[in-house]
């Protein structure tokens, strides 16, 4: 999710835990002004250039959600036989004798596997499900997630990619003149994963400044955009590599004199 300071306008990537810290409620980690993040709140950002976010429409009355993922079951009532014993016959001045195949299913009671092995099967549907929507969490722990990737290697299976970009680590970065395109700029970074697990390449957002500190340009790279290769775009980053990123963006003139990494 992003939302937009409406001091600075600059955008910021934010997800629901840090907007429920507060209700809402955020600092601009720019010019630090306070606002709330949901008046701007966006699944998706719309295509570039763009100047401001549409700003959301509150109505008096609450919608009503139709897609529900889980609701637990009902329990089921126990279900009780009363099976007349001999002193409840003689009650009635004579006892009455029952074929063999009556007696046996009275003593044996009724047959409860069937329902002994569906609940054992709802509970596994359940762990299932579970476990799909904590994937995330699971493949980024280093004992699920170890036990995750062997798992894989003897199924012939592949782990969903997991991002955490606060793991990944810049470890150079340089920018000069396109050596072929006029009015461009090349810049070079060097990306290290320090994670145990493997991530996708991240949304790189390049900010241009003055020596006085004041942002020129801004420009947000999706990693198809830097990335011609769709194989690597598939394999993502490895635990524990580096990969080199070359940038092309255009030159905003002499006064950007300070560029600044950032990734989503």
């Amino acid at each position: 999710m992003y939302t937009q300071c409406p001091e600075c306008l600059t955008v910021f990537s934010l997800d629901a835990k840090t907007l429920t810290q507060a209700r809402g409620e955020v600092i601009c980690g720019h010019c630090q002004g306070a606002f709330d993040a949901l008046q701007s709140l966006t699944s998706q950002l719309p295509p570039e250039p763009f100047q401001q976010l549409p700003l959301a429409v509150y109505s008096d009355h609450p919608p009503q959600i139709e897609f529900a993922v889980y609701r637990p079951q009902a329990a089921t009532p126990a279900v009780v036989i009363d099976v007349p014993t001999a002193t409840d016959e003689e009650n009635f001045g004579k006892l009455v004798f029952a074929p063999r195949f009556v007696r046996d299913k009275r003593v044996r009671g009724p047959r409860r596997w069937p329902w002994v092995l569906l609940i054992l099967l709802l509970a596994l549907l359940l762990a299932v499900q579970l476990a799909w929507t904590q994937r995330e969490t699971l493949i980024a722990d280093p004992t699920t997630g170890t036990w995750l990737r062997k798992a894989c290697v003897a199924l012939d299976c592949r782990i969903p990619l997991v991002q955490d970009v606060h793991q990944l680590r810049l470890l150079a970065r340089d920018v000069q003149a396109h050596p072929t395109v006029s009015g461009a700029l090349m810049i070079s970074a060097t990306v290290r994963n320090d994670a145990a697990f493997d991530q996708p390449y991240p949304v790189v957002v390049i900010t241009l400044s003055d020596a006085a500190g004041k942002r020129l340009a801004m420009r947000r790279l999706r990693p198809d955009e830097y990335l011609g290769d769709a194989e690597q775009l598939r394999e993502g980053l490895a635990a524990g590599s580096s990969a080199a990123l070359v940038f092309e963006v255009q030159d905003p003139g002499q006064q950007a004199v300070a560029f600044d990494f950032a990734f989503e």
